[in-house]
C-alpha cells in the first residue's frame, strides 16, 4: 500500500456534457491487476488527453472503450463504461457495432493492402453502400476532413502502403471517418511519422473535435498542452502494481497549476 493509497484522485468537475463517463473501472490481464479504481468522464466534442510514464496503462485504458481487450484472452473489465449512458459492457452490445462508433487509430499506420480508394471506400461498402456515386463521395469527403485529399485525390488507384508514414496515418484516419464515428481513439498517433505529418494530424484534431469526441495518448508533453482540452494524469507507483489516475482537469489547470505533486513532478521533467 502506498501513502496515496487514502488520498481522492485530483479531480475537477468541468462544464459539457460526457460523452463517455468511466466508475470505478478495474482491469486485469489474467492475475495481473493492470489499472485500478478509474473514474473519469469524457467530455463530448473535446480533446482529451491521456499522459503518464510507458507501462501506466493509459493504452490499455484506451482499449476499454471500444473493447478491444475482449480480444486478448483472459482479460477482465470491472466497473462501468458509459458511451452516451449506455453501459458497453452490457449484455447484448456488439462489439462490431460499437466499433464503428468507437473508431482507433494505432501507433504505426495500418492500411489495408489495397488501393487508396478501397481502403476509405471498405467501411461503407461493408455497410452496405455499394453505388459508385455514393462511394466516390465518401471517399473525397473523408480524405478532405482528414487532410490529405490534395496529395492523393490524382494516385486513387495506388495502394495505400505506397504513401508516406504520414499519408498513411492520415489515409488510416479517413477509412476511420468514413463510417462516421462518434469517438476517435488516438493510441500515439504521432510518434512514428515525421514533423509535417505531425502538425497535420494535429490540425486535423482541432478541425475534428467539434464533431467527433477525441482521445488521445501521448509521451509528448507538448502536444498533449498544444491539442487537448482536457488532460488525464495516469502513474503505477510500485512496478507490479495496479496503475491509478492521479489527476484529472482542464489541459491549462494540469500543465499550470497541477493539484497533486506527482502530476507536476511528471509534466516538469522529474520523472518518466
Amino acid at each position: 500500500m502506498t501513502d496515496h493509497d487514502t488520498q481522492e484522485v485530483q479531480q475537477t468537475e468541468p462544464d459539457g456534457p460526457d460523452k463517455i463517463a468511466v466508475r470505478n473501472l478495474e482491469f486485469y490481464y489474467g492475475e495481473f491487476h493492470a489499472l485500478t479504481r478509474v473514474t473519469v468522464p469524457i467530455k463530448a466534442e473535446a480533446v482529451t488527453a491521456f499522459i503518464g510514464p510507458s507501462g501506466c496503462g493509459k493504452s490499455t485504458f484506451i482499449r476499454c472503450f471500444n473493447r478491444m481487450n475482449d480480444l486478448i484472452a483472459g482479460t477482465r473489465v470491472e466497473g462501468t463504461v458509459l458511451l452516451d449512458g449506455q453501459d458497453i459492457y452490457a449484455p447484448g452490445v456488439d462489439p462490431v457495432d460499437l466499433r464503428r462508433r468507437v473508431g482507433m487509430i494505432f501507433q504505426q499506420p495500418n492500411p489495408f493492402p489495397m488501393s487508396i480508394y478501397d481502403n476509405v471506400a471498405f467501411g461503407p461498402r461493408l455497410h452496405g453502400v455499394t453505388k459508385k456515386s455514393e462511394l466516390d463521395d465518401v471517399v473525397k469527403d473523408s480524405l478532405e476532413r482528414a487532410n490529405v485529399w490534395k496529395e492523393v485525390k490524382d494516385i486513387l488507384s495506388r495502394g495505400g502502403l505506397t504513401l508516406s508514414g504520414g499519408q498513411q496515418q492520415r489515409l488510416c484516419i479517413a477509412r476511420l471517418l468514413a463510417v462516421q464515428p462518434e469517438v476517435m481513439l488516438m493510441d500515439e498517433p504521432c510518434s512514428a511519422i515525421d514533423p509535417t505529418s505531425v502538425q497535420k494530424v494535429e490540425d486535423l484534431m482541432a478541425e475534428l473535435k467539434h464533431r467527433i469526441t477525441i482521445i488521445i495518448v501521448t509521451h509528448n508533453m507538448q502536444q498533449a498542452a498544444r491539442v487537448s482540452d482536457y488532460t488525464a494524469f495516469f502513474l503505477q507507483e510500485l512496478a507490479g502494481e495496479a496503475a491509478e489516475l492521479v489527476e484529472y482537469d482542464r489541459t491549462t489547470n494540469v500543465f499550470t497549476s497541477p493539484k497533486d505533486k506527482r502530476t507536476e513532478d511528471y509534466i516538469t521533467g522529474r520523472f518518466g
